[in-house]
């Protein structure tokens, strides 16, 4: 069961939605079972109310793995990652916006990018308040109100930090193009922030966490993950080509570097969530 919403009026600069899940009255068992989980493009926070902690895997091939805690925040990616998933749990988190990291966790994107940091390295002591509170919630509803309540908090301390003007101006951008072709007018980005090109690039990569290429890839790769959970029998080769990619060998390339799979068996696999394919 999950239960999804937006943040609070005053959250939404900062954070894009919430969730809250629960297992079912008898959790299922899955020895050995993994997942990969698919870049969004952003960051994410997420607490894990029960279980084992969480257990990442450094490729498919690794049988052993690594453990990182019940708190932590996943920094942006522009690849997989592999999670055990063996053990089904209760938790709660939120999608984060870019440039959110410094008002909510007191660091920049890029410091976070591409790991998964515990949250009391950031929060110190009030990363295990806050879980103990959502673990008394009683409910996904209460659950989610307490997180939103928390992050609320947590930014009201801080001085009020928002996306820096020329990144802001940089994303809308981006998203305005809408063709999936944005990768290849970066130097016109680079060109309206009034910035040199080396510190257009560090300022970008501080407020998202990855580089404004890598971005647009994120971009195109959701835009073609999009359009096929709405319908999941168009061709490959028809959804490459409307998100921008120059041709099927191209998209299959990028989406073997992203998913970690090819297109093919992302289809065979029918993932229910679009970012969370079982392995």
């Amino acid at each position: 069961m999950q239960l999804t919403r937006l943040p609070s009026p005053r959250l939404r600069p900062f954070v894009r939605l919430m969730w809250a899940s629960a297992p079912t009255d008898k959790p299922i068992e899955r020895p050995g079972a993994r997942e990969h989980v698919l870049p969004t493009g952003g960051m994410h926070l997420v607490f894990r109310l029960g279980g084992p902690p969480l257990r990442l895997f450094r490729n498919d091939a690794d049988a052993e793995g690594f453990t990182v805690g019940h708190i932590m925040v996943g920094g942006t990616r522009s690849a997989f990652f592999v999670r055990d998933v063996s053990v089904e749990t209760a938790s709660v988190g939120a999608m984060l916006q870019p440039g959110a990291a410094r008002a909510l966790l007191g660091a920049l994107e890029g410091a976070l990018a591409d790991c998964h940091t515990p949250l009391d390295a950031l929060w110190g002591a009030d990363a295990g308040f806050a879980l103990e509170q959502l673990q008394n919630a009683g409910s996904l509803t209460r659950q989610l109100a307490i997180l939103d309540a928390l992050l609320c908090a947590r930014m009201e301390a801080r001085a009020m930090h928002g996306l820096h003007p020329a990144v802001a101006q940089a994303l809308a951008s981006l998203y305005s193009a809408g063709d999936g072709r944005q990768a290849g007018a970066i130097g016109e980005l680079v060109k309206q922030s009034g910035y040199s090109h080396r510190r257009f690039i560090e300022l970008f990569r501080d407020m998202t966490g990855i580089a404004p290429k890598q971005y647009a890839r994120m971009l195109r790769f959701d835009r073609v993950l999009g359009e096929f959970a709405l319908d999941a029998t168009r061709p490959w080769v028809e959804l490459a080509l409307e998100a921008g990619y120059s041709d099927q060998a191209h998209f299959n390339r990028e989406f073997l570097a992203i998913a970690g799979m090819s297109p093919q068996a992302y289809r065979r696999a029918a993932p229910v969530s679009s970012r969370h394919v079982r392995v």
